[in-house]
């Protein structure tokens, strides 16, 4: 069924070749934050009020846009679906998934009229891509080839979120896949985010030379974004003690298991803001032209982080919708946020799970 993989992509783990020394030599300078803080005392504000686009999906993971039409991946069942009218159509099911714990078929993103799917396998979490075909209404799959494979998994902290960002390239959330030593180790794949071309290959430019890996030291980043000066920033779960929203730069070392949230330890990237676990849990992330919005699972919330106010946030739905997987940027500008109560972790009430329409203005 695999088309063979595009000359010079990365076909597993071990063509990673690296050294310690190498990746060190491209990280860029200490962190200048201070000691550990707690983060800022959010104001829960008046909200929009949503539209609900589509209800009674099951375990939605991730939502991308393709002319117009909006797909969803659901984690369990592995389908795909395109989302119209208030309905949910089957576009095609992800072959190879093997979904369990927090694994499965998780992000998806859409460039030049493919389709890219991350997804737990035997063993592996990998990328692949498939051509879409036909038109909005009616879309299906092509045959897979994949993008890059060799990813470690487990039943946690598998990453998952994949987004192109304004360069063309394919960035990959990976987690440390319960291995905290790997998220250090810049010969693995764990623990990271990945920069690849979309056919699979290591771009020229990537921080070390035939290296897939971006930057390092990451336990579970589940949301990537970028604002219009094309600033990266990127959403993680932390341990027991902190949850972090970063801003990334190429080669730069995010600290874990060495350090967690706000620390000021030379060496390490400390993060813009950080929040307990009990009311964050971050996933996926979307930014608008003003802000930063992100996605809370066990928080239970949306968290609105203005882009000209790192330090301060408001929170919007705290406790109305359950669990919260994504959020992205629809192309109308609206903001669409995906519910996540029925993952086995929620409490899962009439017509859930659901898309949300935010009208932001």
């Amino acid at each position: 069924m695999e088309r063979s993989p595009a000359a010079g992509r990365m076909p597993s783990a071990i063509a990673v070749v690296v050294t310690v020394a190498a990746l060190a030599a491209c990280t860029p300078g200490p962190a200048t934050s201070p000691g550990p803080r707690p983060g800022p005392a959010p104001e829960v504000a008046d909200a929009p009020s949503p539209q609900v686009i589509v209800e009674g999906l099951d375990a939605p993971w991730s939502i991308a846009f393709h002319e117009g039409a909006a797909l969803v991946s659901e984690r369990d069942t592995a389908r795909i679906l395109e989302v119209g009218d208030g309905e949910a159509r089957e576009v095609g099911r992800i072959d190879g998934v093997r979904p369990g714990g927090e694994g499965g078929l998780l992000g998806i993103a859409v460039h030049e009229g493919e389709l890219f799917a991350y997804f737990t396998a035997d063993g592996e979490n990998r990328v692949e891509r498939r051509d879409l075909r036909g038109e909005t209404g009616s879309l299906s799959l092509g045959e897979p080839s994949t993008v890059i494979d060799g990813i470690p998994a487990a039943g946690n902290h598998n990453g998952g979120r994949i987004a192109f960002g304004p360069d063309g390239m394919l960035y990959v959330t990976t987690g440390d896949a319960g291995d905290r030593a790997s998220a250090q180790d810049p010969t693995a794949l764990s623990g990271k985010i990945l920069r690849l071309t979309p056919e699979g290959g290591v771009p020229d430019d990537n921080p070390v030379d035939a290296s897939p890996v971006y930057t390092l030291g990451h336990r579970n980043p589940q949301g990537i974004a970028w604002d219009a000066e094309g600033t990266m920033y990127a959403s993680e779960f932390g341990q027991n003690t902190w949850d972090e929203l970063n801003v990334i730069e190429a080669g730069a070392n995010y600290g874990w298991p060495e350090v967690e949230g706000i620390t000021g330890r030379e060496g390490f990237f400390d993060p813009v803001q950080q929040w307990q676990p009990s009311v964050a849990s971050p996933s996926g992330m979307a930014i608008t032209d003003t802000a930063v919005v992100v996605a809370n699972l066990r928080g239970e919330r949306l968290r609105v982080v203005p882009l000209d106010a790192l330090t301060t946030a408001s929170e919007w739905y705290v406790g109305e919708f359950g669990r919260l997987r994504d959020a992205v940027v629809a192309p109308d500008g609206s903001v669409w946020v995906l519910t996540n109560e029925t993952d086995g972790r929620g409490e899962p009430s009439e017509g859930d799970d659901r898309i949300l329409r935010l009208d932001l203005g």
